[in-house]
């Protein structure tokens, strides 16, 4: 069986065919959504169990409020903003809360690094401080690693970061969302967006930096 093929000019005619009952309006939003949407529940729940049922609580959330939907964001910002709160509530009950409103000021656990190398890797005195002390080689994953392989260890990186790096590293660098989304649907500031992907970005390059050097010859 294919997936659905129709295309919808823009919102007020998917929310139109949505309200109607249409099935291939229906098909069409679980096909577009339903995996990212799955994939973010998975950033704030323990179990892919659990953020299934996060996922079906959300599209019941999203069938119950059409009626309410008013179009002061996008659709699918609207249907986010059910998936995070749906979210949100589950990890409160497994202890799993994100708060993002803190993240500006610094997260719990990161020590205030917040560059994509360890400080000790850079000279700290002399005239040279400031420059490499050990500078990084460069990548070869094709030759080094196969690329299932890379993708595990890419994968693995983004689950160590803590919850509100992988939640805002998954919706920019994976959903290809832009800032200006993700901080309407996660309600924070353009400079908490950017220091939470900047941080995020920086752990997977020092995650993934051991595994994908060139070896010294």
């Amino acid at each position: 069986m294919t997936g659905p093929t129709t295309t919808y000019a823009d919102d007020e005619q998917l929310v139109a065919a949505l309200r109607r009952g249409d099935e291939r309006a229906f098909a069409w939003v679980l096909d577009e959504y339903d995996a990212r949407l799955r994939r973010l529940a998975r950033t704030f729940v323990s179990t892919d169990a659990v953020a299934d049922e996060v996922v079906q609580e959300t599209w019941l959330g999203v069938v119950r409020g059409l009626t309410r939907f008013e179009g002061r964001s996008s659709l699918k910002t609207w249907i986010y903003q059910i998936l995070m709160n749906t979210a949100r509530t589950r990890a409160v009950k497994e202890q799993r809360s994100l708060p993002f409103s803190s993240v500006a000021g610094g997260e719990a656990g990161d020590g205030g690094w917040v560059g994509a190398f360890d400080p000790e890797r850079f000279r700290t005195s002399g005239e040279w401080a400031g420059w490499w002390a050990v500078p990084p080689r460069p990548w070869e994953p094709d030759e080094q690693t196969e690329r299932a392989e890379v993708l595990a260890l890419v994968r693995d990186a983004i689950n160590g970061l803590p919850g509100n790096q992988r939640v805002v590293m998954s919706l920019r660098d994976i959903d290809g969302w832009t800032s200006e989304e993700v901080c309407n649907v996660l309600g924070i500031t353009q400079t908490n967006q950017r220091v939470i992907l900047h941080r995020a970005r920086a752990r997977v390059r020092a995650a993934l930096d051991p595994h994908l050097q060139v070896a010294d010859v």
